[in-house]
């Protein structure tokens, strides 16, 4: 029997329906959450990503600029952008698009902006609350993923999950998080000796390596959840061929695109696993949702009293 697929424009659906309560909960007090994104350059890939996360913006009536300085920007003319938009109190979420431009020195940018407004979740005083499971602002895509695991009821109290990655941005926050559930969790990277012996022991598995196809699905344990979070670009024909063998109608549109979106596992394990996340449509929808979560949830704790803060209750603030 095929896999049970995790919609996640459907969850992200749902999120969506629960913020836009809070939003208007805020809106009787006088608050109305905004978003600064920074966006250097015109990256088409970025420039696509943040117009998504505007939109995402508009959708719930969230307040969103957007601020564009040129590819030729330094590091201190971005982090006295960032200084103003730390003062400027209609901002409650800040989004630096990542990748910046080489001379620009990411870390020192990513760490001038203020904790309390950190929506990505990079800051490292936002990532120590997490590793002591302390409240704060969490990486996007690995709540995401928590999110669409307690959405379809996925049990991950005692599960052994397997996490593929160990990037600041997924993999490490995405096994902290799994920890706190009360999972059993091992982080798996390149260097790991027997891989394929690793994933087969996850209840859960949580790919985020950046390799299309990667994970092939006799890796997979029958029955497994997989939360695929690659989101991989195929050109070539001959690897297209490989990854769709079994797919005729995924090849065809392959063939009439030039390309085709691939998770970091390969779709064969749609057969094996018990509930999978699709790509397109399964990780990248709450990445997006849980920009806004996080937005709406820093205007709450920035602009209420602790009183009000403490009282307001939400399923995604977590």
């Amino acid at each position: 029997m095929p896999a049970r697929i995790l919609d996640g424009t459907k969850i992200r659906d749902e999120v969506f329906a629960e913020l836009r309560e809070e939003i208007a909960s805020l809106d009787l007090s006088g608050i109305r959450p905004g978003l600064a994104a920074v966006l250097v350059g015109e990256n088409p890939a970025s420039q696509l990503y943040v117009k998504g996360k505007i939109a995402a913006s508009g959708q719930l009536g969230l307040a969103s600029r957007l601020h564009t300085p040129p590819a030729s920007v330094t590091t201190d003319e971005v982090l006295a952008l960032v200084k103003d938009l730390n003062f400027d109190n209609k901002v409650d979420g800040i989004l630096i698009q990542l990748p910046l431009p080489p001379q620009v020195d990411t870390k020192r940018v990513l760490e001038a902006v203020d904790p309390a407004k950190d929506v990505d979740g990079f800051h490292p005083i936002n990532l120590g609350r997490l590793l002591s499971g302390r409240p704060g602002l969490v990486a996007c895509t690995p709540a995401g993923c928590m999110e669409i695991l307690r959405r379809s009821n996925i049990p991950i109290e005692g599960a052994n999950a397997v996490v593929l990655g160990r990037s600041d941005i997924v993999g490490k926050p995405m096994a902290l998080l799994l920890m706190h559930a009360n999972a059993t969790v091992t982080v798996c990277h390149s260097k790991t000796r027997d891989l394929p012996g690793a994933v087969r022991r996850a209840d859960i598995l949580v790919a985020a390596m950046g390799k299309a196809a990667y994970v092939e699905a006799e890796w997979i344990r029958a029955g497994a959840t997989v939360i695929d979070v690659g989101i991989n670009r195929v050109t070539d024909p001959a690897e297209a061929a490989r990854i769709f063998r079994n797919f005729p109608d995924r090849f065809e549109k392959f063939r009439a695109k030039g390309f085709a979106l691939v998770g970091d596992v390969h779709p064969e394990a749609v057969n094996i696993a018990g509930a999978l996340t699709p790509v397109p449509g399964g990780v990248g929808p709450m990445t997006i949702t849980m920009l806004m979560s996080n937005t709406v949830k820093a205007a709450r704790l920035r602009r209420r009293s602790p009183k009000d803060s403490a009282a307001q209750t939400t399923a995604i603030a977590r």
